[in-house]
């Protein structure tokens, strides 16, 4: 068991990189389709947002899915 994150290779700390990129993508996209349906059921008011977050959803999967490993060591 490696104890620390510089011990791990190149390749898996970018792997693990991509796989909580893609997770931290996916939750965002999934509260904003959460929060669209909300509005849509009345239980928050809605001020176009249902559209606005089903798009913001659909971007955040799209840029979250294959991250180049350019924007990974970048960040």
């Amino acid at each position: 068991m490696v104890g620390h994150w510089n011990e791990l290779t190149e390749e898996l700390q970018l792997l693990l990189s991509r796989e909580a990129l893609r997770w931290a993508a996916e939750t965002i996209a999934n509260q904003a389709e959460s929060l669209a349906k909300e509005m849509e059921l009345g239980g928050l008011r809605d001020r176009g947002g249902p559209d606005a977050l089903r798009l913001l959803a659909g971007v955040v999967r799209v840029t979250g899915r294959e991250p180049s490993i350019a924007r990974l060591r970048s960040a």
